[in-house]
């Protein structure tokens, strides 16, 4: 209510700016009367019927937010290959299954604590399902210290155990706290810390900054199912219908 209001606001200016300076371009087929007449009568027009603006804006808003959704798909469709199939993530589920799911988390985030037990849930009802990690630390250093690490991790094949025990955790706060978790699964934190400096753990954090900044995500957790962004912790029940949503579809235009 507060956007629509504002647009109604910002449409209410630009008619205003319209009807005070139409007839003072190139166009000379009015005389200076015919020009104050033609503006009264759009004033009167605009005051008698308002909601024509409201409605001009409703379906202005409409077309934006349908090339927006159409950007989007492209984008996806053109990153498909970076977003749903990249070598340098993680893969749990089927890795051949008919629907992949991505999700981009932060370590510290609570939505996305939240979250790990509805995904673990989805993967062991859905045989069909292929789930992609995606590291995307955006609430600071301990979140860059926790992604850096669960990338290396991948290095000493305990990913997974790693992942859910960053999860799990109260919370990261620096490199100490990633190390003690580290030790706590089984990790050789020597060659973790070591693993943590490889260009490969850089290009995978570059990677996933640039395809969300493409894909308009600003916050954790964010979920792709093909080409829908699915924002927040939307829950097993909510996930599980797009998944659904997307296999009885019969196509899977991205993934």
């Amino acid at each position: 209510m507060f956007k629509k209001s504002i647009m109604l606001l910002a449409g209410l200016f630009i008619v205003a700016g319209f009807a005070s300076g139409y007839g003072q371009a190139e166009d000379s087929s009015f005389d200076e009367t015919q020009t104050e007449e033609l503006h009264q009568i759009i004033r009167d027009y605009l005051v008698q019927n308002p909601e024509v603006i409201a409605e001009a804006l409703e379906a202005l808003q409409l077309k934006q937010e349908e090339q927006e959704l159409v950007a989007f798909q492209n984008s996806v469709r053109e990153n498909a290959n970076d977003i749903f199939r990249s070598e340098l993530d993680h893969v749990m589920g089927n890795p051949y299954g008919d629907v992949t799911m991505v999700e981009f988390f932060d370590y510290n985030c609570g939505y996305c604590k939240r979250s790990l037990d509805d995904v673990q849930a989805l993967i062991d009802a859905d045989p069909e399902l292929r789930m992609v990690f995606k590291e995307f630390p955006i609430l600071g250093p301990g979140s860059m210290a926790a992604a850096r690490a669960a990338i290396a991790s991948r290095q000493q094949g305990l990913y997974w155990e790693f992942h859910i025990a960053l999860m799990q955790s109260a919370g990261i706060d620096g490199e100490a706290s990633v190390i003690r978790i580290a030790e706590e699964v089984g990790l050789d934190t020597a060659q973790l810390l070591s693993d943590m400096e490889s260009p490969e753990v850089d290009t995978v954090i570059d990677l996933n900054y640039r395809l969300a900044e493409l894909m308009g995500i600003q916050g954790t957790p964010a979920f792709l199912v093909d080409d829908r962004l699915i924002p927040g912790a939307l829950g097993f029940a909510g996930l599980q219908s797009h998944i659904s949503e997307v296999r009885d579809s019969g196509v899977c235009i991205a993934c």
